[in-house]
């Protein structure tokens, strides 16, 4: 039965190039000679052209893992810098700065070790144990993270200076310092160190085999990373474990670097014009293929990356020109003889792709209609493909906001999503009491409840064009400003806000009659500067927005406990916010609050959440001093 049901399907999908066969015949003759010389020309044209990029990738690839890598190291002591010159952190403040060194190494993952030392010796920072723990010191530098770091001699007016790569027992580790100026005066150094064996793995992960060896040499002839340790191509052991000098090392491949023996091939013009060499060498009677570039290395001499591959790569690739062309010869007299029947044959399920392409392209997931499947095996093999990216992408469009996926689409999502600073309106809310409401229901109501409530939410942002940024327990971030730029985006979240009070209202007051639980919320609203784009890392991004205005925001939704506790609906807003708002607003002033872990005092407003258009303006208001606490 099931030798039945295989032979069907065998008999339903008809491959492309059988019915390509059936029309080749007498012609085949004709103009033998021309197509096969074109095609012959275009495919060693295009082989190479591939080969160049593929030398580029190759290169560029393992320089964005060693830029990636180490660019949180140099940025770690320059954004560091000028609070050391300016004397907000140093020895005055020895333990306040030795704190926030501490935070700075254990959020950065790529830090080992991040120390101060002046002038007089005195020397204090913070470093990350061997089992990942962050400590600090003030005076001796731990065992952990004693000579990890190289100080260099620095002028006042040095930027970032790489340090000689450095090894102990711990590892390889690359440092970074800057000098730490006062009143012109040189007084200290700031320096920072990371180890090499995370960059030495990622770049060992570009290994794509037996037949590739990727490397690194570091500080003029040290061998830092060789991705085959074990066993090299060439059939010997490597003489022993890195770092090593290249002429110790035992690889007779790398050997050969500057050397006579080394042969740059002209047909890489283009990854030559790049920075790239491409070289063969011939060592043991075997040939090799080398690329490899120079870059200004993470220590205080260039380093130089590459890869090295059998030099029978390039030939299984030439070898394949004489197939790839008799095969262009047969596709282009078919595709003149048959095209009209073949044309007839795919019109049909190419224009329903391209017209549920559109709908796809416009996120009307719920207008696209599947695509048939086909007799033609490869037109059967887009349809299914088609129709599981249209499911893939309704499942996707249930976690991302579709309306912020159409404004990144309509903008451009790679400018669009960079992070970037912008003024922003910020919209943080919370349900009063969710716990003890929650308390008797169960698992499944409990989550009704909040999508119930988050759809009343949503609705709200969206139609006042909004972003949702995230849902953080009963609450909801949303924000105004990005990725579109708009001058009225302190009145659009005050406007959501009034929806969302009003819709609750009416939620509120079909709940007092059917006995149901009544749901108060707290709204903050704060305008100001924020940083926002995506946020991440590798394959993990979030566009969203982080920064000051977020947190005031937050805590002016907390600063909602303490006034009008007992209303449905309370909204409280900054001055920032008040200010961009019309005249014709009724808000009324709360008073000036001193938020928790901020310095500075906030004039706070509650905005009247049923929009009442009475002509008062914010300044005119009744103020209460309200004497309230910090908002936790």
């Amino acid at each position: 039965m099931i030798w039945k049901l295989r032979r069907k399907e065998r008999r339903m999908h008809v491959p492309l190039t059988r019915l390509i066969g059936l029309g080749f015949g007498a012609f085949v003759a004709l103009s033998l000679a021309l197509v096969l010389g074109l095609s012959v020309m275009a495919n060693f044209k295009n082989t190479f052209s591939l080969l160049n990029d593929k030398a580029i990738l190759i290169t560029r690839s393992m320089e964005e893992q060693l830029r990636n890598h180490f660019k949180s190291l140099s940025v770690s002591v320059v954004n560091l810098k000028p609070y050391f010159d300016n004397g907000e952190m140093g020895f005055e403040t020895l333990d306040e700065t030795v704190r926030t060194l501490v935070h700075i190494v254990a959020a950065n993952p790529a830090l080992t070790v991040v120390v101060v030392s002046q002038q007089d010796g005195r020397e204090f920072g913070a470093y990350r144990n061997p089992d990942g723990t962050v400590e600090s010191f003030a005076g001796d530098m731990p065992k952990a993270s004693k000579d990890v770091v190289q100080l260099p001699k620095l002028r006042p007016q040095d930027g970032p200076t790489w340090g000689k790569l450095i090894q102990n027992e711990y590892g390889l580790f690359a440092n970074v310092s800057v000098p730490l100026v006062r009143d012109g005066v040189l007084y200290g150094t700031l320096t920072s160190a990371a180890s090499l064996d995370d960059v030495a793995r990622a770049v060992a992960n570009l290994d794509e085999g037996v037949d590739m060896t990727t490397f690194i040499i570091a500080d003029g002839d040290q061998v830092v990373m060789h991705s085959d340790l074990e066993w090299l191509q060439t059939g010997q052991k490597p003489a022993g474990s890195l770092p090593m000098r290249r002429s110790r090392f035992g690889d007779p491949v790398l050997e050969t670097i500057g050397s006579d023996n080394e042969v740059v091939l002209p047909e890489f013009r283009q990854a030559a014009r790049q920075g790239i060499k491409v070289s063969m060498v011939d060592v043991l009677n075997n040939e090799f293929i080398m690329i490899r570039a120079v870059i200004p290395g993470y220590s205080n001499q260039p380093w130089i990356i590459g890869q090295y591959v059998r030099g029978t790569s390039i030939s299984r690739e030439v070898e394949r020109l004489s197939g790839s062309a008799f095969v262009g010869f047969i596709a282009l007299i078919i595709a003149v003889l048959v095209a009209v029947w073949i044309g007839r044959r795919v019109a049909r399920p190419l224009r329903d792709l391209a017209r549920q392409s559109a709908r796809v392209g416009t996120l009307a997931l719920e207008d696209v209609e599947p695509l048939p499947r086909s007799r033609v095996a490869e037109l059967d093999q887009v349809a299914l493909a088609f129709n599981a990216m249209v499911e893939g992408l309704k499942a996707m469009n249930t976690y991302v906001p579709r309306s912020l996926f159409t404004k990144l689409m309509r903008l451009g999502a790679q400018d669009a999503a960079e992070a970037r600073e912008a003024e922003l309106t910020v919209l943080f809310t919370d349900i009063v009491g969710f716990t003890a409401i929650s308390e008797n229901m169960s698992a499944s109501e409990t989550a009704e409840k909040l999508n119930n409530h988050f759809a009343i939410l949503v609705e709200a942002v969206e139609e006042e064009g909004g972003t949702v940024d995230k849902f953080i327990g009963d609450g909801m971030l949303a924000f105004w400003g990005a990725p579109d730029a708009r001058l009225d985006h302190a009145q659009a979240a005050i406007r959501a806000a009034r929806r969302i009070a009003c819709v609750l209202k009416e939620r509120n007051a079909e709940a007092r009659t059917s006995g149901g639980a009544e749901v108060h919320m707290r709204i903050g609203v704060h305008t100001g500067t924020a940083v926002v784009g995506n946020v991440g890392a590798l394959d993990r991004w979030n566009y969203t927005v982080v920064g000051d205005t977020v947190n005031t925001a937050d805590r002016l939704q907390a600063l909602g406990k303490d006034y009008g506790a007992d209303k449905e609906v309370v909204i409280l807003a900054s001055a920032n916010t008040v200010e961009q708002l019309p005249s014709t607003e009724r808000c009324e002033a709360v008073g000036t609050v001193k938020l928790r872990g901020k310095a500075e005092t906030l004039d706070v407003w509650a905005i009247d959440p049923d929009g009442q258009s009475e002509s008062v303006e914010a300044s005119d208001s009744v103020a209460v001093k309200a004497n309230l606490p910090a908002a936790e």
